[in-house]
């Protein structure tokens, strides 16, 4: 389930038009900024900072682009807070809203108004949790290295569950482990393309085709928001459904 639901996102990353790529260049760099002020600028001994780096790295983000967000550490960076939000959207579906944003009452007035206008239900933090598991999901490109001897030399830095799809390895690990992995993978002087702590639903709810589209919209519509880093999930994301919002 998460390797193919979280592919059809990184398709959709990739494939971003140029006013996508923008916004997601902006939040990678408030990303990067924010975790090198609350780690330390050196990536070797910032796990949060190494995901937001090879994020940036798998979004092609130039170099000195990438130097500069962590040079901003402690200067831009020391107004924003981290909110998250939790509710339900039409037909059942569940949602987690993580935000990093310098104005808390805009960013609760613009999600709860999203929430309202789509027919959907803000609730309290913590509601959902329950529903969710906390895993880091790490993408890589598959080149010309076996499966079979890729997964042997990963299975005991703590990986869960290893996914070959299109020719990506999704790696999903334990929250505990994510570290780990990551470091394994340098060891192995392998680059991925995405890496970072995801919430990953029990169990997803399959809907109609157009009922899917209509719930991806309104994802599309939190994450378009300044203010939003990610937004999570339990819909089942079909083929369908991810090519018509292509």
């Amino acid at each position: 389930m998460s390797g193919h639901s979280k592919w059809s996102t990184i398709k959709r990353k990739k494939g971003a038009n140029d006013a996508k790529r923008g916004k997601l260049f902006t939040k990678i760099i408030k990303e990067i900024t924010v975790a090198a002020s609350e780690g330390g600028m050196e990536i070797e001994s910032n796990p949060r900072l190494r995901s937001a780096v090879q994020n940036a790295k798998g979004m092609n983000m130039p170099k000195d682009t990438i130097q500069r967000a962590i040079n901003k550490a402690g200067k831009d960076s020391s107004s924003f807070m981290e909110l998250s939000f939790e509710g339900k959207l039409p037909f059942g579906i569940l949602v987690f809203v993580d935000s990093l944003t310098d104005n808390r009452n805009r960013t609760v007035s613009n999600v709860r108004s999203i929430f309202t206008k789509r027919g959907g239900e803000l609730g309290t933090n913590g509601s959902l949790s329950y529903m969710f598991d906390r895993k880091g999901i790490i993408s890589i490109e598959k080149g010309d290295m076996d499966p079979d001897e890729f997964e042997l030399e990963l299975i005991d830095a703590g990986v869960e569950e290893i996914e070959l799809e299109e020719g990506m390895f999704m790696i999903t690990t334990p929250m505990e482990e994510f570290h780990n992995v990551q470091m394994k993978l340098q060891e192995m002087g392998l680059e991925p393309l995405s890496a970072e702590l995801q919430r990953i639903p029990n169990d997803t709810i399959d809907l109609t085709t157009e009922q899917g589209i209509q719930i991806m919209k309104i994802i599309e519509e939190f994450e378009d928001d300044d203010d939003v880093q990610s937004v999570w999930h339990n819909l089942e994301v079909t083929d369908e459904v991810s090519e018509a919002m292509e």
